[in-house]
């Protein structure tokens, strides 16, 4: 009878020792890794992460911020330049140069702006020379005159040359006439003369759409 009863007491201390240690194991919770020398976990990832992906919230093709749309530019770019009030260039318009025997001998100048081009001589009185000299250029003589005058398709402005204001022998001949829109411009027109006349002291008309105010005259 003693031996069982020594026996139970044996289990009965071996199970409460047990227990004890278990209940000392679950009070001191989870080891610490510092003291295993376990690394702890890194955050250094996650924050790179979301380094990224701010990056990336700013364009991934290195680009920056997404620009903001440029204002319209108009139809400039697109080259229509129609309503703008374009001066004519030489460039913008064809001459055209033809003889006139009545009422007075004189040369008619023609210009029309090239296709698609709409412009407007705002200058009164092209630039007429022959040669390169100075006594090879026009003078004015303020006959015809509208300011400015349209060219667009169809519609043309005149003036009118005299090559020869002057009696006798004297001038030279040329077969052709150089004509500007302006004085200043930089790339006169040189336009063939249907014949190769004398010119001496030449004169020229302002522009007009009216072919009968451009007979050129010394007033």
């Amino acid at each position: 009878m003693r031996s069982r009863l020594a026996t139970r007491s044996a289990r009965l201390v071996l199970a409460a020792a047990t227990m004890t240690a278990i209940a000392a194991t679950t009070a001191c919770g989870p080891e610490d890794p510092s003291e295993t020398g376990a690394a702890a976990p890194s955050t250094s990832t996650s924050a790179s992460a979301s380094a990224e992906g701010t990056e990336s919230g700013k364009g991934g093709d290195g680009k920056g911020e997404t620009e903001a749309p440029s204002g319209d530019k108009g139809d400039s770019a697109s080259g229509d330049k129609s309503g703008y009030g374009q001066s004519c260039g030489t460039n913008d318009v064809d001459f055209t140069v033809t003889w006139e025997a009545q009422p007075i001998s004189h040369y008619l100048v023609t210009a029309k702006a090239k296709s698609g081009i709409t412009c407007y001589l705002d200058v009164n009185t092209p630039s007429v020379s022959f040669g390169s000299g100075a006594d090879g250029v026009a003078s004015p003589v303020g006959q015809g005159g509208e300011d400015p005058i349209k060219l667009s398709g169809s519609e043309v402005a005149y003036a009118g040359i005299n090559v020869k204001t002057t009696e006798g022998e004297g001038g030279k001949q040329f077969e052709h006439v150089i004509i500007a829109t302006s004085e200043d411009d930089p790339n006169p027109a040189e336009v063939e003369l249907p014949d190769a006349p004398t010119v001496d002291k030449p004169i020229v008309t302002n522009w007009s759409t009216k072919r009968a105010e451009v007979i050129p005259r010394l007033v």
